[in-house]
C-alpha cells in the first residue's frame, strides 16, 4: 500500500537511533511529508542528512516550558505522532521518585497535541495524530508499572482527544505494540529465559519489528483511515488474543 504525504507537513517526537521515531521520520519524508522531528537526543542532528525536508528541533522533553517555546515557533502541522517514551525497569515496590517523575515527564504528549492542535484549528485544516502506546497499557508485565501506568494514560487521553477535537476534523488514534525491537525493547529483554516464555505466549511466536509499527502509524495518519478515530491498532503478534 502506497501513502502519499506529498504537501503536509508532520512532527514527529522520540528519535532514539533506529528506532519508531526515527524510522517514522525517514517514512514519512520518504512518503513527500516535510518532517519536523523533536527529540532530546543528539543523534538528532544525523537525521537532517535525510534531506532539506527534515528540520530537527533538540528539546528537552520534560521541560513544559521549553517544549513551549521550542514548538510555539514550529508553524502549522498537518500530522502529529507522539512518540518519546522512557521505560526504566524496576519492580513497583522498588519504583523511584526519580524514575517515576521521569517516566511522566517525558511523557508530554498533553502538551505537544495541545500545541499542534491549536495550530490546526487556527489555520482551519483537518489533521491526523498518532499516539505510540504499548500493549503494556492493557496487560501487564514484570518491573514496567511507571512505564505502564504512561501508556495506559496515553490510551484514555487518545479517546479524550478524539472525543473533542473530532468537531475540528482533527482525528486521534494510538498504535498499541508489543515488545519491539529496538534498544529500548532489547532492555526490556536482557533476560533470555524471560524472553523465551514471552515470546511463547505470542500466538505468532514473536515480537514486532520496527517497520510493522511504522506501517500502522502511517496508515492511521493517511486518509485510507478517514473514518477511524479514538481507535488503536494492536501490533502484538496476537498477544491480547491469547
Amino acid at each position: 500500500m502506497l501513502l502519499n504525504f506529498s504537501g503536509l507537513r508532520a512532527l514527529v517526537t522520540g528519535q532514539g537511533k533506529m528506532g519508531i521515531g526515527w524510522d517514522t521520520v525517514k517514512a514519512l519524508h520518504a512518503s513527500g511529508a516535510r518532517v519536523v522531528a523533536v527529540s532530546s537526543n543528539a543523534d538528532l542532528v544525523s537525521l537532517s542528512k535525510e534531506g532539506p525536508g527534515v528540520e530537527p528541533v533538540c528539546v528537552d522533553l520534560g521541560d513544559w516550558e521549553v517544549m513551549e517555546r521550542a514548538l510555539g515557533s514550529v508553524g502549522p502541522v498537518d500530522v502529529l505522532v507522539n512518540n518519546a517514551a522512557v521505560a526504566l525497569l524496576q519492580p513497583f515496590l522498588q519504583t523511584t521518585k526519580e524514575a517515576f517523575d521521569r517516566s511522566f515527564s517525558v511523557k508530554l504528549l498533553f502538551q505537544v497535541s495541545q500545541i499542534v492542535a491549536w495550530g490546526m484549528i487556527s489555520h482551519g485544516v483537518p489533521g491526523s495524530s498518532v499516539n505510540v502506546s504499548s500493549m503494556a497499557a492493557h496487560v501487564t508485565l514484570p518491573n514496567l508499572a511507571a512505564y505502564s501506568s504512561t501508556k495506559g494514560e496515553m490510551t484514555i487521553l487518545t479517546k479524550a482527544m478524539a472525543m473533542e477535537l473530532g468537531p475540528h476534523k482533527i482525528r486521534v488514534n494510538s498504535v498499541n505494540p508489543t515488545v519491539v525491537l529496538t534498544a529500548m525493547g532489547q532492555q526490556a529483554l536482557s533476560d533470555p529465559e524471560f524472553a523465551r516464555k514471552l515470546k511463547e505466549r505470542h500466538p505468532l511466536r514473536q515480537f514486532a519489528e520496527v517497520e510493522d509499527v511504522v506501517n500502522s502509524i502511517l496508515f492511521l495518519l493517511s486518509d485510507r483511515s478517514a473514518p477511524t478515530s479514538g481507535s488503536g491498532i494492536f501490533v502484538d503478534a496476537g498477544y491480547l488474543a491469547s
